[in-house]
């Protein structure tokens, strides 16, 4: 497949550019543009034929549900049914921006969309070319993220070209995503909404605007979610081409723990990567890897890093653990599905 490809500037937008990508998702076509999260391979949300080419560029599971991004708040109304109060809440506070709310759907929105269920994820996307693409295309985009069912979602143009050319019909090029993680998934559906998947706006965010906020008991667990209602939530995720463990435990017996391993792998001819706070960067051995000095870039760097590790060829990743607070929880929920819940204590 011929893929048009596009470097737009989000701060100058050349509106003939987003005229060519948004004709192709009028036409059925798959197109891959950045947000504020990750870059997103979009299609028309209400078009089942152009949904099932997003599962065939991504080599996807049919039952793994893709979010549906809008370009106004208005549109949510056209797509589900009994919004809550709780729900305009926060799509008054937080749209346009990092946060997907489960609905439950109209018939407008296929079955292919929504992954089988009767509900239905839509976010609005604070990335202004994601705003201008979907407002010139003038349907709903399904948009999960740009890359191969499994791998690390990418969060940087070059990344995002090598994967996925020549597998879509178009992508535009926009610099790097801000965040790093994809959006927090809040679940509407019922009196106490739940965090399907967290992401940068926060459980303790969410508490502030609307009260008791729940996490969805598989958040806990290694086991597959069966019926997942949130992209992201079956068991293997963000995977690497290494494997990839997090090492548990006191700063000083983690650095310890690591390099023993690293040592070891060594002398079976293995090549280990390790991604840790900046503060500890001179701590370890093998190939080291900051993710930045705070939680917020941990989140940033943290997808675009274990894609470095894989063009390092390397064989066995060791992380740092990261507190189960704030983002953190978002970081451990993609650190612990990439290591496939491979936690070593120290």
């Amino acid at each position: 497949m011929k893929t048009i490809i596009s470097k737009i500037e989000s701060e100058n937008i050349d509106i003939k550019e987003i005229e060519k990508h948004a004709k192709l998702l009028k036409e059925g076509n798959t197109v891959i543009f950045p947000t504020e999260t990750v870059y997103g391979l979009g299609a028309n949300a209400l078009d089942e034929n152009a949904v099932k080419k997003i599962y065939k560029a991504k080599g996807r599971p049919s039952d793994n549900p893709l979010i549906v991004h809008i370009s106004e708040e208005k549109e949510v109304y056209d797509l589900a049914k009994n919004v809550s109060e709780k729900a305009k809440k926060v799509m008054q506070e937080f749209w346009p921006g990092p946060i997907t709310i489960v609905l439950n759907k109209k018939d407008i929105v296929p079955k292919t969309t929504s992954g089988g269920l009767d509900t239905v994820a839509i976010r609005m996307p604070s990335h202004k070319i994601a705003q201008a693409v979907i407002k010139e295309a003038g349907v709903p985009i399904a948009a999960p993220s740009a890359n191969i069912s499994g791998r690390p979602s990418p969060t940087k143009e070059a990344h995002v070209r090598e994967e996925m050319d020549g597998r879509v019909s178009g992508i535009i090029l926009g610099g790097d995503c801000n965040f790093g993680l994809e959006s927090t998934v809040l679940d509407m559906t019922e009196e106490v909404p739940m965090i399907l998947r967290p992401g940068s706006i926060t459980k303790e965010e969410l508490e502030k605007l609307i009260g008791e906020v729940n996490l969805d008991p598989s958040l806990e667990k290694k086991e597959d979610n069966k019926k997942a209602k949130a992209p992201g939530m079956k068991y293997t995720h963000y995977s690497p081409n290494a494997d990839v463990y997090i090492v548990s435990g006191n700063s000083e017996d983690v650095v310890q723990k690591i390099n023993d391993l690293v040592r070891q792998n060594e002398n079976n001819g293995l090549k280990t990567g390790v991604m840790c706070l900046n503060k500890n960067y001179e701590k370890y051995n093998g190939l080291v890897i900051s993710l930045g000095e705070t939680l917020e870039e941990v989140g940033s760097n943290l997808f675009s890093t274990l894609i470095e590790m894989d063009k390092n060829k390397i064989d066995i990743i060791y992380s740092e653990e990261f507190p189960v607070s704030g983002v953190g929880r978002a970081i451990m929920n993609r650190l612990l599905k990439s290591a496939g819940y491979k936690i070593i204590k120290a």
